[in-house]
């Protein structure tokens, strides 16, 4: 088991969850009852899942895709160290990975 930390968008709630290597960061939040939509289920096509990683642990993720920096541009209040939850597959290496979980978001879904 890894343990993975988000932080509430008040600044002020912490919640700790536990994940295996494999899930991925959405899942995960959604089952701790984390307010991310995720509309798009993971297609990047929305930006409805965007978290902003603390600076620490922002350089152990894999870099991001171009399609997904190109949904980045689009999130809510994003941020140089902000990635899409449905595109991080947690691996041992992340574990206590912490994110903040913005304070809102932006549906970019069907835009053009």
């Amino acid at each position: 088991m890894m343990r993975v930390t988000f932080i509430h968008a008040d600044g002020k709630g912490r919640t700790e969850a536990e994940a295996v290597p494999g899930d991925v960061l959405l899942d995960v939040a959604q089952a701790h009852l984390m307010p991310l939509e995720g509309t798009c289920e993971g297609q990047m096509a929305c930006s409805t899942c965007h978290v902003i990683v603390v600076r620490e642990d922002f350089d152990r993720l894999p870099p991001a895709s171009e399609e997904e920096e190109d949904m980045l541009d689009l999130a809510a209040g994003a941020r140089r160290t902000s990635r899409l939850s449905c595109q991080i597959v947690l691996t041992e290496a992340l574990d206590g990975l912490t994110v903040h979980i913005p304070g809102e978001s932006r549906n970019m879904q069907g835009a053009r």
